[in-house]
């Protein structure tokens, strides 16, 4: 990774080649397109060389830190099309005409949720949250995030069964809003 920062592009390749193939699995995940998960990933590696490539040991694997980077890339990308086919639809003056997929309420208390579990997976550990955001939202198995984290499957399982216990501790004073 010095060299890589260093800006040795001879090194980039190899960090590349290694990591290249879970960050696109992940995206595909994600997204459900091969070219849309195939940008996702060039934009995550391009951005990675132009800044200099900013890994800290400290927070976890070169693996798991460039995954975060590709998960967020997948999820501005999401964001960047959802305000694109927002926009289209308000320009026309239509969306006002159209009957909305579900009721108000019910998706006030669905966002709602959304937001008291986004927080309270923000209050994980990253290397918990991590695994259970891959298994969850990214749909892998204990065996492919070992994989992808290249840790021993035991200890994907410990992450996760930690960072649940303690989701759920987090959650059970959010319980009223939930129920």
């Amino acid at each position: 990774m010095e060299l890589v920062r260093g800006g040795d592009t001879r090194a980039f390749e190899v960090f590349f080649d290694r990591h290249s193939g879970p960050a696109f699995s992940l995206a595909f995940r994600m997204c459900g397109r091969r070219a849309a998960a195939e940008d996702i990933v060039q934009e995550a590696f391009v951005s990675l060389w132009r800044s200099g490539v900013r890994y800290d040991p400290s927070r976890g694997s070169v693996r798991s830190w460039v995954l975060r980077v590709v998960r967020n890339r997948a999820i501005d990308s999401f964001r960047r099309s959802e305000l694109r086919e927002g926009r289209n639809v308000s320009d026309a003056g239509l969306a006002a005409r159209l009957e909305a997929d579900e009721r108000t309420d019910v998706e006030v208390e669905r966002r709602e949720t959304s937001r008291i579990v986004q927080a309270a997976l923000g209050e994980l550990p990253p290397e918990q949250r991590d695994v259970i955001e891959l298994a969850y939202f990214g749909g892998f198995s204990h065996t492919e995030i070992a994989e992808l984290l290249g840790l021993p499957a035991g200890t994907v399982k410990g992450r996760m069964r930690l960072g649940m216990t303690k989701l759920r501790t987090n959650l059970d004073g959010s319980r009223g809003v939930l129920a």
